[in-house]
């Protein structure tokens, strides 16, 4: 047995102390390398930190991220504490805060702006909108509005639009009687045209009521009494001056007519009312009678 030992002892298999105990050998498994540098409190932090990675990633596969950060924020002292929203005339504060899709504890920094301006810019009436942030708490909304400039009218549906023909809404209500009307297909994108001819001439535009887009060339103008006048595709504005002074004049428009046709640059012509017309045929008849009997004397 002792030359076996001597044997190992020679090949470096068995050390030369005898009689060590275990208790005082040092493992073959200890650490070593880049591990044997780090405090002896890594392993519970190092481990509490794989505790929370997992923890979040629970979180966030759930769906509920979104929800645990506003709330963290929000505790914090950055909750929505106040909204402010200016320039609004025809909308209602109701339909912007819908639009802001705020959860019930709303955090200033994890609300997204841009996603609840986009909501807004597409209600009707919002021509342009803009959402900023003032921390801690506040967030401010200013609203351009869309300007009414006429009403349009196709069919039975009539809607309100801006100067460009963009249909602002169809719900149309006494706010908007005094837009004009103009009527037919094409005549939303040449409503400026007839508009601006008529604003010279404020006594004539206050007794139109709707103007009609014939054969997208010309303009009928509607007027309060039921006269229908008849404009030429050209030299709009001259044509209206001389119907306001034939009016000044004569009296024309309030007369017991029908239409007032200015389509012919050398003319005028002028239809009765069917009750003026038969006036007009019985007065004819009784002057030819007259006449005929001056004749006979």
């Amino acid at each position: 047995m002792n030359a076996w030992r001597g044997r190992w002892q020679r090949m470096g298999l068995l050390g030369s102390r005898r009689g060590v105990s275990r208790l005082h050998q040092r493992p073959a498994w200890g650490v070593t390398g880049i591990f044997a540098l780090l405090p002896r409190s890594a392993g519970p932090v190092g481990a509490a930190a794989v505790l929370a990675a997992f923890t979040t990633y629970g979180i966030v596969l759930g769906g509920h991220g979104q929800q645990v950060s506003e709330s963290v924020t929000a505790t914090l002292g950055f909750s929505v504490d106040s909204i402010e929203i200016d320039g609004l005339d025809r909308l209602d504060e109701l339909q912007i805060l819908e639009k802001l899709e705020m959860g019930v504890q709303p955090s200033l920094v994890m609300f997204d702006a841009q996603a609840a301006q986009e909501r807004i810019q597409q209600l009707a009436w919002v021509k342009h909108v803009s959402l900023q942030k003032f921390y801690p708490g506040t967030l401010k909304i200013t609203v351009e509005e869309q300007e009414p400039y006429a009403l349009w009218q196709r069919g039975d549906v009539v809607s309100v639009i801006n100067r460009d023909g963009q249909v602002i809404t169809d719900q149309v209500d006494g706010r908007y009687a005094n837009l004009l009307r103009v009527v037919n297909h094409g005549a939303q994108h040449r409503a400026d045209e007839i508009i601006d001819a008529l604003s010279h001439f404020p006594e004539l535009r206050a007794r139109v009521r709707a103007a009609s887009l014939r054969s997208e060339r010309r303009w009928d103008l509607n007027l309060d009494n039921g006269v229908v006048v008849r404009l030429p595709e050209t030299g709009v504005k001259k044509v209206l001056a001389e119907l306001v002074q034939m009016d000044w004049e004569s009296g024309l428009l309030n007369r017991d007519i029908t239409v007032v046709d200015m389509r012919l640059k050398d003319r005028v012509v002028v239809r009765l009312s069917d009750a003026a017309a038969l006036r007009r045929k019985a007065a004819v008849q009784a002057r030819a009678a007259q006449r005929k009997r001056g004749a006979a004397i």
